[in-house]
């Protein structure tokens, strides 16, 4: 729908705008007719012109009008006119919706920067072979673009650095292999790389990012059981478990875990999340990490957010090889945890039953659960 609004506009010969953005060829009304149609026009006009109080009504219209299906476009047309505020909301809509926002025909008719900061977005909430399949769309609509021909080598050529913001770590390795690995756009080289990431300890090098991406708002809390720390808890296989319940929903991101009393090392480690009375895994990652040798935690991700119910039992589950650590004693049963915006936060913590290398609830690993409310 338009809307009618009243603007102090300069007298201005506007030769180069079309007369559905402006009604004649001067700017001389004070009642101007904004639109679906005309919204773009308009702007582009108040922007030339230097009509501030235009240019902030059309950026509230889009605003208004913003939707998931329409993100892509108007994200476009937002950094074309250097309009941070209209981008950024843009971009929020994106990473709530993103999969929608994807699925929509205007995704493959951005341009590649407009692509590389949508990709550098740590907050997109899509699996990371599903925006994959998506960016191989964008491709080829490029290719199109360029009058190239639709081929391997030619998609990869559009991507350029695009490509290299791919988290394919993130991936399982059965997404990997019936998507990337398929896909002729990453050498083989690369392929057999990211193989080797996946299945064998310790993990090659790779060049790309493997941080996950989460979509959760607000602050990152942590809570830690043990009140003390103490030397040379060992590892042979047998994972390290604790039980856990919590009040209200959480979504959990990871761990944190002791590292080595030998000084800096590397650790190869896998970490689970399992809903105790189903005994469905949540969540796993098999990762590595580094620690210094001091008695401090060191962090350990999940690739994606796992939601925790309240009142829910699950497993806490870490399975770590390499030389005797830190462990924490005098566990807590009961720890909370409180914001000054939020309700408290309880968790429970329960030993589990059978071989888990020790860990209980008053002695072992596992201290730390890093989560978002």
């Amino acid at each position: 729908p338009s809307t009618p609004r009243t603007f102090d506009l300069h007298l201005v010969k506007a030769t180069d705008v079309e007369p559905a953005g402006m009604e004649g060829q001067f700017l001389y009304s004070d009642e101007v007719q904004i639109g679906p149609e005309t919204v773009m026009t308009t702007l582009y006009t108040a922007k030339k012109y230097a009509v501030p109080a235009l240019e902030a009504h059309c950026v509230e219209f889009l605003t208004k009008h913003l939707r998931a299906d329409n993100a892509f476009m108007l994200l476009t047309q937002a950094r074309l006119f250097d309009e941070p505020q209209l981008a950024s909301l843009c971009l929020d809509t994106i990473d709530k919706s993103t999969v929608d926002a994807i699925s929509a025909e205007g995704f493959t008719d951005i341009d590649i920067d407009t692509l590389c900061a949508v990709l550098e977005r740590d907050t997109l909430s899509i699996r990371e072979s599903r925006l994959f399949g998506a960016v191989v769309r964008w491709a080829e609509a490029e290719c199109q673009r360029q009058q190239l021909p639709v081929t391997f080598g030619n998609k990869q050529k559009v991507l350029g650095k695009a490509l290299s913001l791919i988290r394919f770590p993130l991936m399982t390795i059965e997404e990997f292999a019936a998507g990337p690995a398929q896909s002729g756009i990453l050498s083989d080289r690369e392929v057999v790389n990211l193989f080797l990431h996946f299945t064998v300890n310790p993990k090659p090098r790779v060049e790309y990012i493997d941080r996950p991406r989460c979509c959760l708002r607000g602050k990152e809390c942590c809570i830690n059981r043990f009140q003390h720390v103490e030397s040379r808890w060992g590892y042979s296989g047998t994972s390290d478990r604790i039980r856990f319940t919590v009040n209200r929903r959480i979504s959990v991101v990871g761990f944190g875990l002791y590292g080595s009393i030998h000084g800096p090392t590397d650790y190869q480690v896998n970490i689970q999340i399992i809903e105790y009375e189903k005994k469905q895994t949540l969540g796993q990652n098999d990762t590595g990490f580094s620690c210094d040798g001091t008695a401090n935690t060191f962090r350990v991700m999940f690739k994606e957010p796992i939601e925790i119910l309240p009142n829910v039992c699950y497993t806490a589950c870490a399975t770590l090889k390499g030389p005797d650590s830190h462990y924490g004693t005098k566990g807590l049963k009961k720890v909370v945890h409180e914001t000054p915006s939020a309700s408290k936060t309880v968790f429970l913590f329960f030993s589990s039953p059978g071989n888990n290398n020790g860990t209980s609830i008053e002695d072992g690993q596992i201290p730390e659960i890093i989560f978002y409310i």
